[in-house]
């Protein structure tokens, strides 16, 4: 093994660790001996890395912004049409927020006020949804007789935040049954009648795993 390739395996090693600490004590109480302690190196190499707990967060954070992007970009490239896929891609975003320790302490510490970095990945995801929601709108997917774009980009923002927040007491709030739960419920309220048939709540069976590597 080379140089870098063993500064890698510890930078990911670490990240890991911290996304364990940050996961259960949170960012406040979250402490870097902890982070490298878990992480089987020394405080040293720790902060050869990163030179503080900020630092360490934004790493945390910089790589769930990756994964999930990665696995927003895969549901992309199997071709279903917009409100299709903005539901695949709750159900891939959900899978790794329960699956991956990373994803889920990034997705945390980005939302949460004690720690602020350039990145917001809830912001991410609104902007994600209004996109889905604006392709959907030329594809005349969507149902008449709402209050517009907004209304319903607020309202699938809302409920899939809100999931996430209720599964940091317990993971069912994620789990595929409850997603397909709520897409049962929003879609006719979103989707023309004269589609409506062709959407699958439980996502299109396409809807990838793919966990995204560290570093």
């Amino acid at each position: 093994m080379t140089k870098q390739e063993r500064a890698a395996r510890t930078r990911e090693a670490l990240i890991r660790s911290a996304a364990r600490e940050f996961d259960e004590h949170g960012y406040a109480l979250a402490k870097l001996s902890a982070i490298s302690t878990g992480a089987g190196v020394s405080p040293g190499a720790l902060h050869f890395h990163f030179e503080n707990k900020p630092a360490v967060a934004a790493a945390v954070e910089q790589e769930a912004s990756t994964a999930l992007h990665r696995a927003a970009r895969l549901v992309q490239r199997q071709g279903a049409n917009a409100l299709q896929n903005l539901a695949d891609t709750t159900h891939a975003l959900a899978r790794l927020l329960r699956e991956d320790i990373v994803v889920r302490a990034g997705y945390r510490l980005s939302c949460s006020r004690g720690c602020r970095t350039d990145l917001n990945l809830r912001q991410e995801w609104q902007s994600c949804v209004q996109q889905r929601i604006a392709e959907a709108a030329d594809e005349g997917l969507l149902a008449g007789g709402h209050g517009g774009q907004q209304d319903l980009v607020r309202t699938v923002v809302a409920a899939t935040v809100g999931l996430e927040a209720l599964c940091r007491d317990t993971h069912e709030w994620l789990a595929p049954g409850t997603v397909t739960g709520m897409w049962r419920a929003l879609l006719p309220a979103l989707a023309a009648p004269a589609v409506l048939a062709d959407l699958e709540p439980a996502g299109s069976g396409s809807v990838p795993a793919a966990r995204a590597p560290v570093g």
